[in-house]
C-alpha cells in the first residue's frame, strides 16, 4: 500500500477547559489543530499510511506536535524545522450549545508560511498513492503559495490522485479577489475537488449545487463533492449525478472538524478502491461522529466504531 502526503500547517491548540470568554479562562488543555492533521489523523486511524508535510517552528510546541503526529502513526519524513520562525498557535473556547466555537489563531510569519518549493522538490514521489491539499497553505505566504502550486503541478506530471478542498480561510487572505483566483487555479488541477456549500457562493457564484459543480468540471475536475452540513452532500462526475444523504446527530457538542472528518471517508474511500457513493456516505458518517465529540479531531473513529455507528444509524 502506497501513502498519501497531506500538505499543511499543524498548530498548537489550547482549549479552554470552562465555558465563558478566552480572556476569563485560567486552564487549558494543550492538543493539536489543522484541518490537514485531522485529515492525517483521521486516515491513520483507518489504517492508512500518512506523510504530513510542513514546517514547524524549533521551539517546545513545534517538538510536541512532531512527537503528536508519531504518536498519530503519521510519517513525519518530511517535516522540517527552522530555528528563526516558531510553530503556530491556535485558542479556543469551550461551548455547550452546539455553535461554532471562538478559535483565533496567532499564525502570521510561522515556520510552515515559510516553507518553499525546495522543499517540493526534495519529495520522492514513487511510492505515493494520493495527495490532498487544501486552500489554507496557499493563504500563508507567497513562498508557501508558490510550494502548492508546485506540489499540485508535480504531482500531476507523476499521474499520481489528487484531491483538493478548499477549505476558505478570508483572514488569511490579502483580499477576496485573490482568494477566489487562486483557489480555483489551484482547484483546476485536481481529479477531485471537495467544497463547502458556502464556499461554492463565494467561489463559483452559486449555490445551486448542479451549478457549482459544473464550474468545477469545466475547469478539468472529474468529479466535485459538495458538502451540504446535515443536509449530506452532492456528488458530480461526468457520467452521474446524485445526493447522498447525512447522517442523524444526537446532540452537537463542537462543529470544528466536521469537514475534515468528510475528507477522511471520501479520501478512504478512494484508497480503498470503494465507488464514490460508498465513499461519500463514509464521509457523512464520520462528520457526524465528528460533531459529537470536543476537540477538532479526538472523535476520528477506529473502522470497528465506524462501521458499529454506520450499522446503527
Amino acid at each position: 500500500m502506497g501513502k498519501t502526503i497531506l500538505f499543511g500547517e499543524p498548530m498548537a491548540l489550547l482549549i479552554a477547559d470552562t465555558t465563558g470568554p478566552l480572556e476569563d479562562v485560567e486552564h487549558f488543555t494543550r492538543a493539536m489543530s489543522g484541518a490537514e492533521v485531522n485529515v492525517s489523523i483521521g486516515l491513520s486511524r483507518l489504517g492508512h499510511k500518512v506523510e504530513y508535510l510542513t514546517r514547524l517552528g524549533d521551539d517546545p510546541f513545534g517538538h510536541y506536535i512532531e512527537k503528536s503526529l508519531k504518536k498519530n502513526n503519521i510519517g513525519t519524513a518530511l517535516v522540517t524545522f527552522d530555528d528563526v520562525y516558531r510553530t503556530g498557535i491556535q485558542l479556543k473556547n469551550r461551548v455547550t450549545d452546539g455553535s461554532d466555537p471562538y478559535a483565533p489563531y496567532y499564525r502570521k510569519g510561522s515556520a510552515a508560511s515559510h516553507i518553499t518549493t525546495k522543499e517540493i522538490d526534495a519529495i520522492d514521489l514513487t511510492d505515493v498513492e494520493l495527495v490532498h491539499v487544501t486552500g489554507i497553505p496557499p493563504a500563508l505566504s507567497k513562498s508557501a503559495r508558490e510550494a502548492t502550486f508546485r506540489l499540485m503541478d508535480r504531482t500531476k506530471v507523476a499521474g499520481i490522485p489528487l484531491t483538493f478542498d478548499p477549505n476558505l480561510r478570508p483572514a488569511l487572505w490579502e483580499d477576496e479577489e485573490t482568494m477566489c483566483t487562486v483557489i480555483n487555479q489551484l482547484a483546476a488541477k485536481a481529479d477531485y475537488v471537495l467544497p463547502g456549500i458556502g464556499e461554492c457562493k463565494i467561489l463559483a457564484g452559486t449555490d445551486d449545487k448542479e451549478k457549482a459543480a459544473d464550474f468545477y468540471m469545466e475547469q478539468g475536475a472529474k468529479g466535485v463533492i459538495i458538502k451540504d452540513g446535515s443536509k449530506g452532500a452532492y456528488v458530480q462526475t461526468a457520467n452521474e449525478q446524485f445526493d447522498v444523504a447525512g447522517y442523524k446527530v444526537e446532540k452537537v457538542v463542537d462543529t470544528v472538524g466536521a469537514g475534515d472528518g468528510f475528507a477522511v471517508g471520501v479520501l478512504s474511500g478512494i484508497l480503498e478502491g470503494l465507488d464514490l457513493q460508498t465513499s461519500v456516505k463514509r464521509g457523512n458518517a464520520i462528520g457526524a461522529i465528528q460533531v459529537m465529540n470536543i476537540g477538532d479531531n479526538e472523535g476520528l473513529p477506529t473502522p470497528e466504531k465506524l462501521k458499529a455507528f454506520q450499522e446503527k444509524a
